[in-house]
């Protein structure tokens, strides 16, 4: 077989491909024997790295280290400072692949359940939700910020007839976490839907929308999964087949029979985040479950308290593997309600009036959801930062490139 000339990045290639047995590519039943090869794009002679060594696996490497001849490891500022370098790496470009079709599963999987995209303002006016970790700027002599989230641009929609609707767009939090698991800008995956009865309908819905977006990665992503796995080993996570909804109450008592000193009306550290996420997997069997009733005073002010016991609230986070990647709740729907709410936490109503007004000319039941795409790639594949699962990470030391 002769081959024409390829549309390569680096060099066309002309030969002819022979089926021969190759041990040290993936490509490993054929190789090219090369009749000529035209440069069309020079690269320097040194790397700041080699791609080989961007792609070793820790166990690789701590194996090495036994030999006498350990392999390098690279950094992580290295590799971000050289990000075009590092996206080569065959698990890191697939990363990118996964997080690409997370976007498209979670599109397809909520267009199917009746939900309309939206694109909602990124610049806001004052300041956004209250005002805590934003990024101020200046619009034409009038003070405004970078939104926090669309939520109040999703109810806003619902109060419109939009009984359903997502959007998938930038966020961004002026929030000084320098952690495995936190950026400053990041890609929110976000939901709001009209309810008829009780907001357990909108976990129902997001239930069934990560069945279909796990089951649609392992069927799709096959070659990706494989090549991320084998730099960073994991298993498929565990779902139920209806949705795994812990009770705050109950997560309480859980962690007390653990050892664990807790307080009812606090909010979860992570330590007891992570610890609470091994409980819940293995008393129930799943890697993904609702911790539904979290207290009042932890969660925004539009959050609807529950009616039996204004201490809690109608509202839950999603984890994954032990850690947060979604918060959602019942949003209150009553102008009146939410203005006592408002006032309640100290803010002030003028900058929220429209906001408010939304909810005065018949506004329905409803809730949602916020995921953060960068965090449910890095814990779905169960990779150690979630920098790894981000194109070109910001967090408080980084912006840039």
């Amino acid at each position: 077989m002769t081959l024409s000339p390829c549309d390569a990045r680096h060099a066309q290639v002309r030969g002819e491909l022979r089926e021969a047995e190759v041990l040290s590519c993936s490509q490993n039943n054929v190789e090219i024997y090369i009749k000529s090869v035209t440069l069309i794009s020079a690269a320097k002679p040194r790397l700041p790295f080699e791609i080989d060594a961007a792609g070793r696996s820790e166990a690789v490497i701590d194996a090495s280290e036994l030999t006498g001849r350990p392999f390098p490891r690279v950094g992580q500022d290295l590799r971000l400072n050289n990000r075009w370098i590092d996206l080569r790496a065959p698990a890191n470009n697939a990363i990118m692949v996964v997080q690409s079709q997370t976007c498209a599963l979670f599109r397809e999987a909520l267009a199917s359940q009746g939900f309309i995209e939206l694109h909602t303002p990124k610049l806001v006016a004052g300041e956004s939700e209250g005002g805590a970790g934003v990024f101020r700027t200046d619009y034409f002599g009038s003070p405004a910020c970078l939104a926090q989230s669309p939520q109040l641009y999703k109810q806003m929609a619902i109060a419109a007839d939009m009984d359903r609707v997502f959007e998938i767009g930038p966020v961004f939090r002026a929030e000084n976490s320098n952690t495995r698991r936190h950026l400053c800008e990041f890609t929110g995956l976000d939901m709001e839907m009209a309810f008829n009865h009780h907001y357990m309908e909108v976990i129902r819905v997001l239930h069934v929308m990560f069945t279909s977006l796990f089951d649609g990665l392992e069927s799709r992503c096959t070659l990706e999964l494989a090549a991320v796995r084998t730099q960073y080993p994991s298993a498929a996570p565990r779902l139920t087949a209806e949705p795994c909804v812990v009770h705050w109450e109950e997560a309480m008592d859980m962690l007390r029979d653990a050892g664990e000193s807790v307080s009812g009306l606090d909010d979860l550290s992570t330590p007891h985040e992570r610890l609470l996420g091994k409980l819940v997997a293995d008393k129930y069997q799943t890697d993904l479950y609702f911790l539904d009733r979290f207290p009042t005073a932890v969660r925004p002010f539009y959050t609807m308290p529950c009616p039996d016991n204004a201490d809690y609230s109608n509202s839950y986070d999603i984890f994954l593997r032990g850690e947060e990647i979604c918060s959602g709740a019942q949003r209150i729907h009553d102008a009146r309600m939410l203005s006592d709410a408002i006032k309640a936490r100290g803010l002030p109503l003028e900058p929220l009036s429209a906001y408010i007004d939304s909810m005065r000319y018949g506004m329905p039941p409803h809730g949602g959801a916020g995921i953060g795409l960068e965090r449910l790639v890095f814990l779905y594949l169960n990779l150690d930062n979630v920098r790894k699962a981000s194109m070109f990470p910001r967090d408080p030391n980084r912006c840039s490139p």
